[in-house]
């Protein structure tokens, strides 16, 4: 059986945690930032958990993560 191909742009963008899950950046912290509050700013620093329903589609895309 071949080796299975790790879709590039996936393995850019997710993490593997020690329990086995995915962990991802989120996303509204690009540009217009001074229309923010600092406190929003604050919490979109931090990593999001990829959602359950979401995490078996996404672990195919990478495999040896």
């Amino acid at each position: 059986m071949p080796k299975m191909k790790t879709k590039r742009g996936a393995a850019k963008r997710l993490k593997k945690t020690g329990t086995g899950r995915l962990k991802r950046a989120g996303g509204w912290k690009q540009h217009k930032l001074e229309g923010k509050h600092p406190k929003r700013r604050r919490r979109l620093r931090k990593n999001k958990m990829v959602a359950k329903a979401d995490e078996a589609r996404l672990k195919v895309l990478v495999p040896y993560l």
